[in-house]
């Protein structure tokens, strides 16, 4: 096999560019890990994995999650889109 051109490297480099600057606004994303756990990608940089329970009680305090994070707006950071 031979040398790829600097063109095609160049054509390459573009490619991948896109695909990873299309990642970072991409939607959530869930998967069943290898241990069972529904696992979320599309948050940060590593995907956060729950097990069915665990899933089920803070999908059960959502309400009380969503006035916590409103009533403690002021101290939270933001992390800016990127």
């Amino acid at each position: 096999m031979s040398e790829p051109t600097p063109e095609q490297l160049k054509a390459r480099i573009a490619e991948l560019e896109s695909k990873l600057s299309s990642r970072k606004s991409r939607n959530l994303e869930f998967r069943v890990s290898e241990k069972g756990g529904v696992s979320v990608y599309g948050l940060g940089r590593f995907p956060v994995t729950l097990y069915y329970e665990q899933w089920m009680r803070l999908l059960g305090a959502v309400d009380e999650l969503r006035v916590f994070i409103e009533e403690n707006k002021s101290r939270l950071k933001t992390k800016d889109a990127e």
